[in-house]
């Protein structure tokens, strides 16, 4: 592959709902840039994008991939992301690391949550966007329909370009309102161009082709006052005015294009790459970064002259070849066997050899320009990092949503280590995977978006790193603690033939608004030595890790030693730690022992729509709900509910199918409150197990 300059580079995101056919139309462009020598079909398996062994199982994209294509002159580099929710980190990555996003939008099922997300996160990061409509040549699909939904959701930027034209509810070819031409497409996705449609086609035709065109051209007026004052004038626009007007408003956000197109029959596939090539801002086209330099903040241009500062927007973990970073070179011409420094760490980074990709397949490069995006192995950096050759600086980091589906992952004795270390290098790769140790239940908890998200992960643990785990509920770290004051005795008196053991306490156990244990001594008269007093206190700490009902630590306990007794030669403190265990034991069966469970505090953003369901579903799980207050985002309320932890395991996938997906949350522990009576033979009954 050659070297390419920063204004002959498209870096491309197709994103959109899952089944919109993002996969499809990446492998549709692929092949018909002449990067690939067949036609793959996501339900073979055979797809240039997806060829992750979990991606040809499920028949679905579960990650980014990257197919750098040369077309025209120009190199595109295709960022093909996942529609599925669980997956979202690396559609966040793609539309990071691009200039254009292509949204995909089916023209059978139209705008769905996936189609919002798209947009909303190149929105966000001001980037271009293309609206491409897919499936159009179905039975059941309906373009003009699409077309409507797309201005309603998205507004008067939407603009169409490429439409269809349809007799008889079939495609039988499509106009290109920037050339006004009319295409159709043979079987093999042979192009011949044909007479513009008119009312021999449908009666409609005329009528929605003027619609079209006025539409169209009010758009592209509306990025230039000089092309405004043209258009009150009644002139036409000249193609170069039509392309140049669409472009500027594409990187000004004032347009977003809509192009039709069959994956299947390649129809239109032709036009869209050449509005790629015409439409798409290059990476020198676009606003500069902005990158951090200690207390100052300065834009970094598009210079291949400038120092290297390059962004590390994703990571994979892979067995064979070791970890994969794709980088974005935001400055200067980053080189294969050279040294850079890491922003992040401070530490020096040695980059070897350098790679474009075209899915799984690599090509060695030896430098990546300015705008351009390749891959480096085994680096030390992780996703969020800058690379600098000269001043340290630091570009906006990805956000990506936290992890909120959380399991236990049980795996075979002897292969806990394995277990850390496998998933240490799968969070490497997905910032939205989490995994920890529970301090107080001792289970390692694996954190995700969702259940397919861990299942997958755990699939992956298992083909790249060899180590098998099973994912189940994970346990609630409940404490227990007393409800009323009692005087409780501990007596241990043991005799084996020289000295023996003897030990002899009083203890009152009080209730107390403590995490600790709460100790006091108040011995008259010497019953209890004062050199045995430590020793009591051990043997109550100790008894505090595991309480009589159920096993849980306890909490919220006074003990106050009031009396007792020794013998001059057989008391010890390991006995007077024996007699303060059985005085707690029996101090905490006489004082009404009780359950506590955790609760926390519910944060939850859902559409104003769904309010009514997510309290409702709320108000089921024992929660409480403390307020509701409007959200920045329009048509969006921020629910604040305090919830039980036992209560939140399912609440992930059941917010997501009440709110379609739009509903996002945040849970913190804030305190312990006792379990109510009904649910106590429950969870001691979960202890015995």
């Amino acid at each position: 592959m050659k070297d390419y300059k920063a204004a002959d580079i498209r870096n491309i995101a197709v994103a959109g709902h899952s089944g919109s056919g993002k996969t499809t139309l990446a492998e549709a462009l692929i092949y018909k840039a002449g990067a690939s020598d067949r036609l793959g079909k996501t339900a073979d398996g055979n797809t240039v994008c997806d060829y992750d062994p979990e991606e040809i199982k499920r028949k679905a994209s579960l990650g980014t991939s990257l197919a750098a294509v040369e077309y025209n002159g120009l190199k595109l580099n295709l960022l093909d992301a996942p529609g599925l929710f669980d997956f979202e980190a690396d559609m966040q990555e793609a539309v990071y690391a691009s200039d254009t996003v292509l949204i995909t939008v089916s023209g059978k099922s139209g705008v769905k949550v996936g189609t919002e997300k798209a947009y909303k996160a190149a929105t966000l990061l001001s980037k271009a966007k293309i609206f491409v409509v897919t499936k159009v040549d179905d039975p059941d699909a309906n373009f003009y329909n699409v077309l409507t939904d797309l201005k309603t959701v998205f507004g008067p930027t939407v603009c169409p370009v490429i439409v269809p034209v349809i007799k008889d509810r079939k495609v039988v070819s499509y106009v290109n309102l920037i050339e006004m031409k009319c295409y159709t497409y043979d079987a093999k996705g042979g192009v011949t161009e044909v007479p513009m449609p008119d009312s021999e086609i449908s009666e409609k035709m005329d009528y929605r082709m003027d619609g079209l065109v006025e539409a169209f051209t009010e758009a592209v007026a509306e990025t230039d006052d000089a092309l405004m004052e043209k258009l009150f004038e009644g002139e036409e626009f000249t193609r170069d005015e039509l392309v140049k007007g669409l472009h500027d408003g594409m990187n000004k956000g004032l347009i977003t294009p809509v192009i039709c197109c069959s994956d299947i029959t390649m129809g239109g596939i032709d036009m869209l790459l050449k509005e790629v090539c015409l439409l798409m801002p290059s990476p020198a086209d676009c606003t500069p970064p902005i990158a951090y330099k200690g207390e100052d903040i300065e834009e970094v241009p598009c210079d291949t002259a400038a120092p290297v500062n390059a962004f590390v927007f994703k990571t994979v973990a892979d067995p064979f070849v070791g970890k994969m970073s794709f980088i974005k070179v935001m400055s200067g011409t980053l080189k294969s066997n050279s040294e850079y420094k890491n922003a992040t760490t401070g530490a020096a980074e040695k980059i070897g050899k350098l790679y474009t990709l075209v899915g799984k397949k690599q090509t060695e490069i030896s430098s990546a320009n300015a705008g351009d995006i390749c891959v480096a192995v085994k680096i030390n950096a992780q996703t969020n990092d800058t690379l600098c050759e000269k001043d340290i600086m630091s570009f906006e980091k990805i956000s990506f949503p936290q992890p909120c589906y959380k399991m236990a992952a049980k795996a075979n004795q002897g292969d806990e280590s394995k277990l850390t270390a496998g998933m240490a290098r799968l969070c490497e790769e997905d910032p939205t995977l989490s995994f920890t140790q529970d301090a107080e239940t001792s289970e390692f908890i694996l954190g995700g978006l969702g259940e397919q998200h861990l299942e997958v992960a755990a699939a992956r643990l298992q083909s790249k790193f060899g180590t098998a785990i099973e994912l189940v509920p994970r346990k609630i770290a409940y404490r227990e603690t007393i409800r009323k004051k009692v005087s409780a005795e501990g007596k241990h008196k043991k005799q084996s033939g020289g000295h023996g053991q003897y030990g002899h306490v009083l203890i009152d156990f009080e209730p107390c608004v403590s995490d600790t244990l709460v100790f006091e001594e108040k011995v008259f008269g010497g019953a209890v030595p004062r050199n045995f007093f430590p020793a009591v206190e051990k043997g109550l700490q100790d008894c505090m890790k595991k309480g009589v009902l159920a096993g849980c630590p306890v909490t919220g306990v006074k003990a106050i030693l009031t009396g007792g007794s020794y013998h001059d030669v057989d008391s010890s403190e390991m006995a007077f730690k024996t007699a303060a265990s059985l005085a707690f034991k029996d101090g905490m069966t006489k004082a009404d022992p009780a359950i506590l469970e955790p609760i926390g505090t519910l944060t939850v953003t859902i559409p104003n729509d769904n309010t009514g369901d997510v309290i409702g579903d709320l108000n089921k799980r024992r929660g409480r709900v403390l307020g509701m207050n409007p959200a920045e985002e329009k048509g969006m309320t921020i629910i604040t509910a305090e919830v039980p932890e036992r209560e939140m395991q399912s609440f992930t996938m059941q917010l997501r199918q009440i709110t379609r997906g739009r509903g996002s949350f945040g849970f913190e522990f804030v305190r312990y409150e006792q379990l109510p009576a009904n649910l106590v033979s429950e969870v001691l009954l979960e202890a015995s197990k």
